[in-house]
């Protein structure tokens, strides 16, 4: 993706309307990780913005999963980068996702906490149950998404921007999302 394109919708401080979603995916062996790159890109959701079938990037992130037929015999972990945390439908998707394919592990990044529909809370701790580690992104994830996801045209040294108050800002909604997963009700 862009620069601009990065710092606009992964800004913690900013509410953008569309999401970004980043991935890769490590193939597990005993103590070791092994990146397969042919499974690493990004996705945004498609909106009524755009004339299409309003869809968020998690459901066709999990399309773009089921077509790569991972071997159920190996394990992988699957990293994702997003630009607001999965919706209570999306975060029931995942788990669904997560039950059916045991080989999969799945760690969410999330810029911001989507908290606009009743339940959110619940979906991020019934991702937590299934076993996915949820965090907020803190400058060491916008770093690497910076470093492996943007394209910096003819200068690879280009180092992340950081925007004013990133540390403070990730450290409010990591309180926030420690809160939510620790609480049992809504």
């Amino acid at each position: 993706m862009d620069k601009q394109t990065f710092l606009d919708n992964f800004s913690n401080l900013d509410y953008p309307r569309k999401t970004y979603l980043c991935y890769e995916v490590e193939l597990l062996v005993g103590e070791n990780s092994i990146p397969l790159d042919e499974y690493k890109g990004f996705l945004h959701n498609k909106g009524a913005d755009m004339g299409l079938e309003r869809c968020h990037a998690e459901p066709i992130f999990l399309e773009r999963m089921a077509s790569w037929n991972l071997d159920t015999e190996l394990h992988y972990r699957i990293t994702v980068f997003i630009s607001w945390s999965p919706c209570p439908d999306c975060a029931d998707e995942l788990v669904k996702f997560l039950r059916e394919n045991r080989h999969v592990n799945l760690r969410i990044f999330a810029a911001r906490i989507y908290d606009y529909l009743q339940g959110y809370e619940a979906g991020l701790r019934a991702l937590k149950a299934a076993g996915t580690d949820v965090a907020m992104m803190t400058f060491q994830e916008f770093e690497y998404c910076w470093k492996n996801f943007v394209d910096h045209q003819q200068d690879e040294d280009e180092s992340f921007p950081p925007w004013d108050n990133l540390d403070v800002e990730s450290e409010e909604l990591t309180k926030n999302l420690e809160g939510i997963l620790q609480n049992q009700e809504d």
